[in-house]
C-alpha cells in the first residue's frame, strides 16, 4: 500500500475506471502461468485501487481527502496488526 499512489488513483480516476481495472487485475491474478513477482506486484495495485475506490466512496460521504486516505491506511495496518 502507497498512499501517493491511492491519492494519484484517486485524483486522476473515476470509480468506473478504477472497477474495471480491478477486474482485469483479478482475472491477470488467476492465470496457471502468472508467476509470484507478477502476483506481488499484482496484489500491491489491487490493494492501491481498493483504497482509491474507499477514498472515493469517503469523500462522497462528505470526508476530507486527507482524512479518507489516512481512514484506509488505518485500516490496513489495523488489519496487519491483527
Amino acid at each position: 500500500m502507497k498512499l501517493p499512489v491511492i491519492r494519484q488513483f484517486y485524483q486522476t480516476q473515476s470509480p468506473e475506471n478504477l472497477e474495471k481495472t480491478l477486474e482485469v487485475l483479478e482475472a491477470f491474478s488467476e492465470f496457471r502461468g502468472t508467476t509470484e513477482e507478477d502476483l506481488n506486484v499484482t496484489g500491491e495495485l489491487i490493494t492501491n485501487i481498493c483504497g482509491a475506490l474507499e477514498v472515493h466512496a469517503d469523500v462522497a460521504k462528505g470526508m476530507a481527502e486527507r482524512d479518507a486516505l489516512n481512514s484506509f491506511a488505518q485500516k490496513v495496518l489495523g488489519s496487519i496488526d491483527k
